[in-house]
């Protein structure tokens, strides 16, 4: 009985072979194919195994036949995703901060699978980066996928909302109580995903780590604040908010080099409206959550007005020469 099972399952465990032995640099011949049949306890004739090759090739599985010295190689060419594709995949997932440590492992693992054991290992190659941070909350994987649900299903979520304290234990807000928001979004912003929620109390939009939730559950009650978020502009939101910190928006003026150009592009993206005001300057209007980045640009960017903002800075600048005398 065990052997007619196993019989059964030829088809599958050839498909298994040719996709794990073989690749454009590795190759399987007839008789090499029957032997590694022969290990999960399948026996077959050549004949059979032309055939099921040709039906692997009707599902869509490229196997190559190759005369090499009389006697044909057989492997597998084109794949799902090519080598160099899972590299970009490996790398985003072992570099992002919200993935975890352990699942970046097991989500890296899995990628292998699309590939043959030989290709595999230049992937594991890929993997080892040192000193990069990780999140250690092993939930936010599954907690990314319950906001997905719960916005397609149209209700709110609770959870719990925490920071870090000075002795790196987790400070709750609201004392611990829950919260009741309604996910409208998730985004992407410097390596961390964030919810955007509509909150009943407060009426108003706002974000949320994802990374720091922790017990997320889905209600019963239908999600509020629809017109708020039609309202709403996540791109924009994303610009204006450096770090995704809560802040009052305000727009501001800057007075930048013309050496900055590029600087303010890949910061504002090409939308951004630029004006010449000199021969050497330009001015940008933008929302005002970014003193730290102006601080980095050095004596190349100016703040020019609100008056309110530029006394900000310059009260910043005084704490900074009363911080480091």
């Amino acid at each position: 009985m065990a052997k007619e099972s196993n019989q059964k399952l030829k088809l599958m465990r050839l498909m298994q072979i040719m996709l794990k032995q073989t690749d454009d640099e590795h190759s399987l011949t007839m008789k090499q194919i029957l032997t590694e049949l022969q290990r999960y306890g399948i026996s077959a004739e050549r004949k059979s195994i032309y055939t099921d090759i040709e039906a692997l090739r009707l599902y869509g599985i490229d196997i190559i036949g190759e005369k090499r010295n009389k006697t044909y190689h057989y492997h597998v060419g084109a794949r799902e995703f090519e080598l160099a594709e899972l590299k970009l995949l490996v790398d985003a997932v072992q570099s992002s901060k919200f993935i975890t440590e352990k699942k970046s492992k097991k989500l890296i693992k899995k990628l292998e699978g699309f590939l043959s054991r030989y290709d595999a290992k230049k992937l594991q190659r890929q993997v080892y980066v040192s000193g990069r941070i990780k999140t250690i909350n092993e939930n936010i994987y599954y907690n990314v996928d319950m906001i997905h649900e719960a916005i397609g299903s149209n209700v709110k979520i609770k959870f719990k909302y925490f920071n870090w304290d000075v002795n790196k234990n987790m400070a709750f807000h609201h004392n611990g109580e829950d919260f009741c928001i309604s996910p409208w979004g998730l985004l992407w912003d410097d390596e961390n995903y964030y919810l955007i929620g509509y909150d009943s109390l407060a009426g108003i939009m706002k974000h949320y780590r994802v990374d720091k939730m922790l017990n997320l559950n889905l209600t019963t009650d239908k999600r509020e604040g629809r017109q708020h978020f039609r309202e709403y502009d996540m791109a924009i939101y994303t610009k204006k908010h450096f770090g995704m910190f809560d802040g009052k928006e305000e727009r501001v003026k800057i007075a930048f080099e013309n050496r900055f150009a590029g600087v303010v592009i890949d910061r504002f993206g090409k939308d951004v409206t630029m004006r010449k005001i000199d021969e050497e300057h330009f001015v940008v209007a933008v929302s005002e959550q970014f003193l730290g980045w102006i601080f980095a640009l050095g004596g190349g960017a100016r703040i020019v007005g609100p008056e309110n903002v530029v006394e900000r800075m310059r009260e910043q600048i005084r704490m900074e020469r009363e911080m480091y005398g």
